[in-house]
């Protein structure tokens, strides 16, 4: 989200008129900058960039100082994020069928797999991938990406779902492999890695990026907002940058994004049950 906005802020001030100032407020998974967003006035000054996790929180804590769905007004998807099924230089496997034959092969959880945490999204594509593929494997939890990045490359786990820019240089380097994509279609950053659902035709999973705002926005400059964003990444230098992050821009009109975001929570909500994730 970060490098999205560092690209994107100049163009979408100069169309809008004044500055954006990026504020970065991590933290609870992303709710503390998002109970923020809710409690701000609906008049345009304040707008957050979610992640798909804002979708999976619902489902991760037992009380949300907002509603997910209600206390926002949804301006756009902005873009989809390829997660990078990656596996150490320890495991054979060259494709996505090999892996699930070898997976098959060995004792049920003897493979495993690494997330940066329990009901993540990098937890909820491996507990999809295990769903559709008809295996069992076991999943680790990490604090941090460097912990899970320096294992996976030093054999101590198996295979991970990553987030492209993050594993792009370590691909690239040849220390770590990428069988598959867990997006519908190929990545145009990555085009020689096949998607998942070449292999799994049911297998989709979009991390995504959005642009909310308030609840209470008006349509008028939520309208605004989403021609703004829309005529900025279309600027050269700006698709050029957002190509090199891997991010494969969606622009959804607000009325689809809407739509859109109560079809992802009951998804993630049974992924999130499935995983065995407990409320905190």
């Amino acid at each position: 989200m970060d490098a999205f906005m560092r690209v994107v802020s100049a163009p979408l001030g100069q169309r809008t008129g004044h500055p954006v100032v990026v504020e970065n407020l991590p933290g609870a998974g992303g709710t503390l900058a998002t109970a923020q967003v809710a409690r701000a006035a609906p008049d345009g000054l304040t707008l957050e960039i979610v992640s798909s996790n804002h979708v999976v929180n619902p489902s991760l804590f037992k009380s949300l100082p907002y509603d997910t769905i209600h206390s926002f007004t949804p301006i756009t998807i902005i873009g989809v994020v390829p997660i990078v099924l990656v596996v150490s230089n320890t495991v054979t496997a060259k494709s996505v069928p090999e892996l699930i034959a070898q997976i098959k092969a060995r004792p049920s959880g003897d493979f495993n797999y690494g997330s940066l945490g329990i009901g993540t999204v990098l937890h909820l594509a491996g507990e999809l991938f295990d769903a559709e593929a008809g295996v069992k494997t076991t999943h680790v939890p990490y604090k941090d990406a460097g912990g899970l990045t320096a294992d996976l490359v030093s054999g101590q786990v198996h295979m991970a779902y990553l987030a492209l820019p993050s594993v792009a240089q370590l691909i690239k380097t040849g220390k770590l492999r990428a069988l598959g994509v867990t997006t519908g279609k190929r990545s145009p950053a990555l085009a020689e890695v096949p998607s998942i659902s070449e292999t799994l035709p049911a297998y989709s999973f979009d991390a995504w990026l959005a642009l909310i705002a308030p609840k209470g926005m008006s349509p008028d400059l939520v309208g605004k907002y989403y021609e703004h964003l829309k005529s900025s990444m279309d600027e050269p230098a700006v698709k050029e940058a957002i190509a090199v992050q891997g991010l494969a821009p969606v622009l959804m009109p607000p009325a689809q994004a809407a739509q859109y975001f109560q079809s992802e929570l009951a998804k993630h909500a049974a992924l999130v049950k499935r995983s065995g994730a407990t409320p905190q």
